[in-house]
């Protein structure tokens, strides 16, 4: 199997949008990738993200789930109505089993919790196989509990009782557990 360059370079169409509000993120994803012989249009929002669309529709995009103006699913649909082949992967920092369904009905062809390593985006995009390859270094229990935690007490607008009651722990426990750092 050729490597990753050679597989991009031989692609028709390189076209790439990746969308995601982190700016940093964006930044060092997209040079990454554009060293890897894509041609990326950056977009921070769903605003610019729907405004790139308008010019031309790409054959690949690594999209945000959570962004600050909405949610990239909809972006995901929108690449969807105009070209069947794209192939879409979607990036969150929250991720869960849910939002996983969710991304792969819209269309996405994968699911990549952040942060997303260059190499396993491009190994994600160019997959043809049924089901991807383990990640190289997958997430800790701890971190996967971790992020279950903070998912619920962000969507219970950061109500301490509230997150307690709904994960099924003493408040107390929630609150030492939200005050420690992310595990590894």
């Amino acid at each position: 199997m050729p490597d990753a360059e050679d597989r991009i370079a031989a692609l028709p169409d390189k076209t790439l949008l990746l969308l995601d509000d982190d700016n940093a993120l964006r930044t060092r994803m997209g040079r990454a990738l554009e060293s890897r012989g894509f041609v990326v249009t950056l977009a921070a929002s769903l605003a610019e993200a729907h405004e790139a669309l308008k010019t031309s529709v790409p054959a690949f995009a690594v999209l945000d789930m959570r962004l600050e103006d909405g949610n990239g699913l909809k972006v995901v649909e929108a690449i969807r109505e105009r070209r069947d082949d794209a192939r879409i992967i979607m990036l969150t920092g929250y991720g869960a089993i849910a939002t996983a369904v969710a991304a792969v009905k819209a269309g996405a062809v994968d699911y990549l919790q952040k942060p997303a390593d260059a190499d396993d985006v491009v190994k994600s995009l160019l997959s043809t196989g049924e089901s991807p390859e383990p990640p190289d270094n997958p997430m800790s229990a701890d971190r996967v509990r971790w992020e279950h935690i903070q998912r619920v007490y962000e969507l219970c607008d950061h109500n301490v009782s509230e997150t307690a009651r709904r994960l099924g722990m003493h408040r107390r426990t929630l609150q030492r557990i939200l005050a420690k750092r992310a595990p590894r």
